[in-house]
């Protein structure tokens, strides 16, 4: 993960900042400070392979982003749709997808000032918090397709990557002060959503009504579970037996956007509010280590209603890992994360495919062979791949990244098309949908980008 500057406020920048909390807009601006601008440097750098197939790929990527710049019917300023079959951003990855964006400014020429990467970024924020409901709900997804009039996008979650921490890391990286109190006021009340209608059962933890609420499509994790909500209304959990379950990634999601809401308060000088952000943040890590964590298989696993694991060990691992709920710091921890990482992740049998990381370990029965179209039931996925770097070397596994890295980039080129989805035996994407998929374009740039500089 991007680790953003500390920044302190001026005294004369308070006032404005409590007025902005009390009654900001959440219509976006489109000026961003100067030093925001990015560099008009479209030349990559320095590629880890001289093979020419690289540099056309890369030329590629770049065509492959700006051409996946949309408006939404519902929000008329440029955004990163996540393309190829999925005209819409969604609440799970439009977010990081923006702020890598954004990070790769130097190498993009933009269309228009308006199309400039980090205005997209923002956008890619904004467009959630403009069209948060009253009661604090935020959308899952917008769409090219929305209607006006009865919009979707609010019958599930759909939420892994928080956006509270995207957002606190690109208004550090911008110094955009407007992003930040928007960020702060709109996250604050998706939490409290998030209290009131997803822990039914008062564990303190998140709960998952139906498929859609992690993004796991097709996968065995969620056997038997509708995709969407009754009524396609996410406060409603469906009628059966073994529902609601409390989910580790979700509860991670949580954690990872109460540690950033903390750092927003301190910045806006909302110190109280800051205490009690960290130790609400706390609480929620400890209940998912010592409810959902199975030390039996080294996994951290769903807890149904009936207080049953479901035992199926997915990328809800990696998710955990993502927002760093295990601390290295705390030797219960580190003993965790060292029996996961074992047993689990670098494990070549479990995780540590060729092509690293499927969506379900390899030796687990619930693995989907053959691998059908958009499955997170074993392929191993451009979105994943693009969050590892949030967690790897924070655990000091940056050799392993760079492998990881080197794969990916090495299998995007050898086709120069940009995929959902791979085998993670043999590198080979799934054909059944187009190219122009933004997570796999954004993970080569990124890849390369971060390649580049550790070669240095």
């Amino acid at each position: 993960m991007m680790q953003p500057t500390k920044r302190s406020l001026p005294r004369r920048d308070f006032l404005k900042l409590t007025a902005l909390t009390t009654g900001a807009s959440l219509v976006p601006s489109l000026a961003l400070a100067e030093a925001a601008k990015p560099a008009a440097s479209p030349a990559p750098p320095a590629f880890p392979s001289n093979d020419p197939r690289w540099q056309r790929t890369w030329d590629a990527a770049i065509a492959a982003l700006t051409g996946n710049i949309h408006t939404m019917p519902r929000y008329p300023h440029p955004v990163l749709v996540e393309g190829s079959v999925y005209p819409g951003i969604w609440q799970e990855c439009a977010p990081q997808e923006g702020l890598v964006y954004g990070t790769l400014s130097q190498y993009i020429t933009p269309a228009s000032k308006d199309e400039e990467p980090l205005k997209v970024a923002r956008n890619n924020h904004m467009a959630f918090f403009a069209l948060q409901r009253p009661d604090g709900q935020l959308p899952a997804s917008v769409k090219l397709a929305d209607p006006i009039q009865n919009p979707g996008g609010y019958g599930q979650l759909q939420m892994v990557v928080p956006i509270a921490a995207t957002a606190w890391e690109l208004s550090q990286l911008t110094g955009d002060d407007e992003l930040l109190v928007a960020a702060y006021m709109a996250c604050s009340r998706w939490d409290a959503w998030l209290r009131q209608y997803r822990d039914t059962r008062k564990t303190g933890l998140v709960e998952g009504f139906c498929t859609y609420d992690t993004g796991h499509d097709n996968s065995p994790r969620w056997k038997g579970i509708p995709n969407r909500c009754p009524d396609a209304d996410a406060r409603k959990c469906p009628d059966l037996p073994t529902m609601p379950r409390l989910c580790p990634d979700l509860s991670a999601t949580v954690y990872g956007g109460r540690v950033a809401l903390a750092q927003m308060a301190k910045a806006l000088a909302k110190h109280n509010e800051a205490d009690r952000w960290e130790q609400d943040a706390e609480t929620i890590r400890r209940l998912i280590i010592d409810k959902l964590y199975d030390p039996k298989d080294a996994a951290f696993y769903d807890l149904d209603a009936q207080n049953n694991f479901v035992r199926v060990r997915g990328d809800v691992i990696t998710r955990v890992l993502g927002e760093h709920v295990l601390k290295p710091s705390d030797p219960k921890d580190a003993a965790i994360f060292e029996a996961v990482w074992t047993r689990q992740i670098h494990n070549p049998k479990a995780f540590w495919a060729p092509y690293p990381l499927p969506s379900i370990a390899m030796d687990d029965p619930s693995f989907v062979r053959p691998i059908p179209r958009n499955s997170w039931g074993g392929a191993t996925q451009a979105l994943t791949a693009l969050r590892a770097p949030r967690w790897m070397t924070y655990y000091g596994k940056q050799a392993e990244l760079n492998h990881l890295m080197m794969q990916w980039c090495e299998a995007i080129s050898c086709h120069t098309e940009f995929r959902q989805q791979m085998d993670p035996l043999t590198g080979d994407f799934t054909q059944a949908d187009p190219s122009g998929y933004s997570p796999a374009a954004l993970a080569y740039l990124d890849f390369i980008h971060r390649l580049s500089k550790s070669a240095v």
